[in-house]
């Protein structure tokens, strides 16, 4: 079963240009996408099914981000589709939605209802929440006397609450000291064995090895290669020993759902 369908996802972003009037932003609201932009994702296709583990990889500004942008419903293609079948945890920028002067207390129910959590949720949670974050006594301080660390302990230790069918991991694995973030990556693992769908960027190899057995390649806003992680990230790291040259295109057999490469292997 398809989770995560990508279907010719295009996302262009435009030039800001100065002194737009009226007619000129209805123009850009109805016309197709023109020169005065850049596609962040071109003709972009994929899925991923029901338990399986897939990493982003790319350089910067190739699109990653921006693709799970997409996903996770923030942004919508300019031209294809994305669909979604099932909940997700976005672990995106993990402190998003909370309030400085609010405290640690008042920020759990916060950020757990912008996730979608309901209160009786999150008071089920609630000392799971603080023995994972070791937050402690400053729970109930407001969050600006937090460390940029505590921070995100508490965000990630709310976000993972949420018993999502997806997980969605944008470079925050590195979350808090060497002992939290081996938290934090047994809790990942954890809902791996649970059956969750992973979905992550990152631009850690040995992160990448870890948790995912499938890697997407994504060059200039396209998918280069799509295949068993060792293979995919083989080959990109070998472009970035010398990023000068040319990423090979995507053959037949590397497709999105290897209904190529099925329909190329004898009967």
């Amino acid at each position: 079963m398809s989770l995560i369908t990508v279907k010719n996802a295009s996302k262009v972003f435009r030039h800001r240009k100065p002194r737009m009037v009226l007619r000129d932003h209805i123009k850009a609201m109805v016309n197709k996408p023109t020169q005065d932009g850049f596609f962040a994702l071109k003709n972009v296709s994929f899925e991923v099914r029901e338990k399986e583990s897939v990493a982003l990889v790319g350089a910067n500004g190739a699109g990653k981000s921006t693709l799970l942008s997409l996903i996770c419903g923030l942004a919508r293609p300019d031209e294809g589709s994305v669909t979604v079948n099932g909940s997700i945890a976005p672990l995106l920028e993990l402190s998003s939605g909370f309030h400085p002067d609010l405290t640690g207390h008042e920020n759990m129910f916060l950020n757990a209802a912008l996730l979608g959590m309901t209160e009786a949720h999150i008071r089920a949670r609630y000392q799971s929440v603080l023995d994972f974050s070791e937050i402690g006594e400053f729970i109930h301080e407001p969050l600006r006397t937090y460390s940029a660390g505590m921070v995100l302990r508490l965000a990630f230790s709310i976000a993972v609450q949420c018993d999502p069918s997806i997980v969605v991991i944008d470079e925050v694995l590195g979350v808090g000291d060497a002992a939290f973030q081996k938290k934090c990556h047994d809790r990942i693992n954890g809902l791996r064995a649970e059956g969750k769908t992973l979905l992550c960027v990152s631009h850690s190899a040995a992160m990448v090895s870890k948790f995912c057995d499938r890697a997407i390649w994504l060059h200039h806003g396209e998918i280069v290669r799509d295949g068993p992680t060792e293979e995919t990230m083989e080959a990109y790291n070998e472009f970035m020993a010398n990023p000068h040259s040319t990423p090979a295109p995507v053959s037949p057999r590397q497709s999105v759902s290897g209904q190529a490469a099925d329909a190329a292997s004898p009967a």
